[in-house]
């Protein structure tokens, strides 16, 4: 048990003295200086934070090494599950492929923004009419009306060509 005389001094004068070799300790331990020396400092915020009952601890410097090492493993598993996160999601969502760079292709990118975008929400995404009036904020009619035009715009574009004549 601790006595008056073993108490440590008042928190300034302990954090003075400890941080400097907690923080070496915690940066061997994790491999990584800043790594270490972030989680001495979180662990010393908490002992700040809680001071009137670590102070009265057996081993006030025991209970700050533990929390700076919880610190580190914390950082760790978050990190981890960070890269498992961006893994499934480079696997999920990767973008879809480029289009071949065939002749409709080329048609579609020469339509205007909002023909090549229903174009591409209605026959590529495969929404309804009704569905891509609603993500492209205008009515059903100026979708039907924006695709007819689309399609006759391609028809055109993509129509045989042999000698100069149209067939």
């Amino acid at each position: 048990m601790r006595t008056a005389r073993d108490e440590p001094p008042d928190f300034d004068d302990w954090y003075g003295q400890e941080f400097p070799r907690v923080s070496r300790a915690m940066a061997l331990a994790a491999g990584d200086p800043g790594l270490g020396e972030e989680a001495a400092a979180e662990a010393f915020a908490l002992a700040l934070l809680h001071w009137g009952r670590v102070r009265r601890m057996e081993s006030p410097g025991g209970w700050v090494y533990a929390t700076a090492l919880n610190q580190i493993r914390r950082s760790w598993r978050r990190a981890a599950l960070e890269d498992r996160y961006r893994e499934r999601l480079r696997h999920v969502h990767a973008p879809p492929p480029e289009p071949p760079d065939t002749a409709l292709w080329r048609a579609v990118a020469a339509l205007s923004p909002r023909a090549r975008t229903a174009i591409a929400l209605r026959y590529v995404a495969d929404l309804t009419e009704a569905d891509v009036a609603a993500v492209m904020n205008v009515s059903r009619g100026t979708v039907a009306t924006t695709l007819s035009r689309a399609r006759t715009q391609l028809a055109a574009q993509l129509r045989p060509v042999t000698n100069g004549n149209v067939r």
